[in-house]
């Protein structure tokens, strides 16, 4: 049983991973203050760094499936407190499923909403 559900995991992956993609201009953010429960929405382009409360987000790129524009999107982000180096998260954000690899912070969330398209 074990099996075959790790083939099916991986067929499903192989096929996801065959999905073309499309690098939209940029992406639309949401911030979470946890603290008092204020969000933000914030438009990046692709390149840019912007603020999100207390933290600095900078966008790489975002894609999206090339055949549904509306679909699941990924942004490469990269997060760090502002004044300070360290970087907080490194990586692909997906936009249905931001806890698969999430910013890791005590007071500030920050997840994909969707990329900005043509």
């Amino acid at each position: 049983m074990r099996i075959l559900s790790l083939t099916l995991a991986f067929l499903g992956t192989a096929a996801w991973a065959q999905e073309q993609v499309t690098s939209g201009q940029g992406a639309i953010l949401r911030g979470l203050d946890k603290v008092n429960g204020q969000t933000i929405d914030v438009q990046l382009t692709n390149g840019q760094t912007a603020s999100v409360f207390g933290l600095d987000v900078a966008l790489g790129d975002c894609r999206y499936p090339a055949d549904n524009p509306t679909g699941d999107a990924f942004a490469y982000l990269t997060i760090w407190e502002q004044g300070r180096s360290e970087q907080l998260f490194d990586g692909w954000m997906i936009a249905t499923s931001p806890a698969l690899n999430a910013l890791d912070h005590a007071r500030y969330d920050v997840w994909v909403i969707r990329c900005m398209t043509p």
